[in-house]
C-alpha cells in the first residue's frame, strides 16, 4: 500500500517520468521511491505487450545483479569459509590474476579487464567456467595500478564461479536458496518469466525499435543476467539500506557501503564499495548500483542516512538521462522534506554516563562528546570540521569507534582512585578535561602553561 504524497509531489514527479520517458523516447519505463521502507510513489509510462507497466513486470537488471553475487561471497566470509585477504589462487587457481584478492575483485580495483576475450559477451551465447577461467592470461590484465578502480565484468564472473565451487552448487541456486527465498523475492530469476518487457534498441534518427537479443550468458552471468520486478527491487533497496532480515548482519551491509575504490576525476563523485556502487550526491551518501544490458536500463539507489531509495526500470538500449535517479531524490527532498519528530526526553538514557559527557580537549582542541538517543557516543569538535567518530559499548567498559578516523579503534576512559573520569585513551591519543590537563597521563608530560615564550 502506498504511503500518501501530496498531490503537488505526485504531479511533479509525474512529469518527471513523463519528460523522460517521451523525450528520450523509451519504450516502457517505471519508477519509483521507497522511505521508510514503504514504496510512497510508483508510477510508469510507456507500454509492454500493449499494456502499461506494473510493479510485477519483469525487467533485466543489468549490473545490479553484482550486488546480490557480492552478498552471497560476503556471506561465506562472515562463516569463516574464505578471507577477503586471501588470493584467487587459493580457490580457482591457473588464472593471471590468481596473487590478486578476492576483496580486490569485489573492489574492482584488481586490474582485471572489464570485458571477457571473444565477441562481446552480453549479444551471444555464453560459455562455460572452464573456458572464462582459461580466457583471462596476461592480456587481460590492465596496466592501471592493482589498487585503482577499474571496472570489470569479468571479475564478477570469476567470483560468481567462487561461489559455485565453494558451495557445490551453481551460483544462481545458492542465490535462490540463500538470498531470493529468505527475503520472498520470487519476481527475480536468471531467464524472464512473464509478464516481462522485451528487451528494445530505439532507432536514434526514427520513431522505430529493434529487438536486442536475451542470451544466457553462462560463466558471465553473475555479472548482469538477472531479471526482477519492481516490487522485487524494492525489498533489494532496503537491503542496501541495512534492513537484511537473517540473510547478513546489518554491519556487513555497512562494510559493503564503505569505499573501496573511487573512479578518480576532478572531485570523485562515484566509488566502489564491496560490490555496491556508491555516490555522493549534495551532501547524500548512495548505495547501489546501475544496470544495463542490451535492451534494459536499471538503477537502485539507497541512502541509508535518510531511510529513502530510488528504483527505475526501461526497456531500453540507451538514451536516459543520468539525472534521472537523482532528480527524483531531489523532488522529493524539495516538495515533501521529512518533518522531524517531536523532540522528548528518553527514557533510556544510562545515567551512568552523563559524566562522561560535554568538553574533552585533545591537546588545546575542544572536542564535546554527547550521548546520542541510540545510545552511542558520539565525539566531535566543538566547532569547525575534524575528525568525529560514533561509539558503541563493549562488555568490558570499553567502546569500539563504529565510523571515521577512529572506525574500529577502542576507546577506554580513564579513572581517578575515586571512580571520576580524568581522561579518555582513544587508541594512545589522550583527551583531558581541561588543555593538556597535568594529572593526565598525557605522553611527554605537561610543564604547565605560561605567558610570553
Amino acid at each position: 500500500m502506498l504511503t500518501s504524497l501530496l498531490p503537488s509531489t505526485q504531479r511533479a514527479l509525474l512529469r518527471r517520468l513523463a519528460v523522460e520517458q517521451s523525450e528520450n523516447r523509451v519504450p516502457s519505463l517505471i519508477a519509483g521511491l521507497v522511505r521508510d521502507g514503504e514504496t510512497i510513489w510508483v508510477d510508469s509510462r510507456g507500454k509492454v505487450g500493449g499494456r502499461p507497466s506494473s510493479t510485477d513486470t519483469q525487467y533485466r537488471i543489468g549490473s545490479i545483479t553484482k550486488t546480490f553475487v557480492a552478498v552471497l561471497v560476503m556471506r561465506l566470509r562472515d562463516e569463516g569459509r574464505l578471507d577477503l585477504a586471501d588470493r584467487l589462487d587459493d580457490y580457482l587457481p591457473g588464472t593471471s590474476i590468481g596473487n590478486r584478492s578476492i576483496g580486490s575483485l569485489l573492489s574492482q580495483s584488481s586490474g582485471l579487464t572489464a570485458e571477457p576475450a571473444g565477441q562481446w559477451w552480453e549479444r551471444t551465447p555464453g560459455g562455460d567456467a572452464a573456458e572464462l577461467l582459461a580466457g583471462i592470461d596476461e592480456s587481460a590484465l590492465r596496466p592501471t595500478p592493482n589498487h585503482g578502480f577499474h571496472y570489470s565484468n569479468v571479475g564478477f564472473g570469476v567470483l560468481g564461479e567462487l561461489v559455485s565451487r565453494l558451495r557445490g552448487a551453481p551460483w544462481h541456486e545458492v542465490m535462490q536458496r540463500e538470498i531470493l527465498a529468505p527475503l520472498g523475492m520470487k519476481r527475480t530469476t536468471l531467464e524472464p518469466v512473464a509478464p516481462h518487457a522485451e528487451g528494445l534498441a530505439v532507432h536514434p534518427w526514427a520513431d522505430v525499435v529493434l529487438s536486442e537479443p536475451a542470451e544466457d550468458a553462462g560463466a558471465m552471468a553473475p555479472a548482469g543476467q538477472l531479471w526482477s520486478t519492481f516490487d522485487d527491487m524494492v525489498t533489494w533497496v532496503r537491503f542496501v539500506g541495512g534492513d537484511t532480515g537473517e540473510v547478513l548482519h546489518p554491519d556487513t551491509v555497512l562494510e559493503m557501503r564503505s569505499p573501496g575504490s573511487v573512479d578518480d576525476g576532478p572531485e570523485w563523485r562515484g566509488g566502489y564499495g564491496l560490490g555496491l556502487q556508491l555516490m555522493r550526491y549534495r551532501g547524500r551518501r548512495l548505495a547501489g548500483h546501475t544496470g544495463s544490458m542490451p535492451g534494459f536500463v536499471a538503477n537502485l539507489w539507497s541512502d541509508p542516512d535518510d531511510a529513502t531509495g530510488v528504483i527505475y526500470m526501461a526497456n531500453t538500449t540507451s538514451g536516459m538521462s543520468g539525472t534521472f535517479s537523482t532528480d527524483l531524490l531531489d523532488l522529493l527532498a524539495q516538495h515533501e522534506p521529512r518533518i522531524p519528530e517531536a523532540w522528548e526526553p528518553s527514557a533510556d538514557v544510562d545515567m551512568r554516563l552523563l559524566e562522561l559527557t560535554g568538553q574533552w580537549y585533545w591537546g588545546p582542541s575542544p572536542y564535546v562528546l554527547r550521548i546520542r538517543p541510540d545510545g552511542l557516543l558520539d565525539l566531535a569538535p566543538s566547532k569547525g570540521r575534524g575528525r568525529a567518530s560514533r561509539f558503541r559499548a563493549n562488555s568490558d567498559g570499553t567502546w569500539t569507534g563504529l565510523d571515521g578516523y577512529y572506525s574500529g579503534e577502542t576507546l577506554e576512559v580513564g579513572r581517578d582512585a575515586e571512580g571520576t573520569p580524568t581522561h579518555l585513551n582513544l587508541n594512545t591519543f589522550i583527551f583531558t578535561r581541561t588543555p593538556y590537563a597535568s594529572e593526565a597521563p598525557v605522553p611527554g608530560g605537561v610543564a604547565g602553561w605560561r605567558h610570553g615564550r
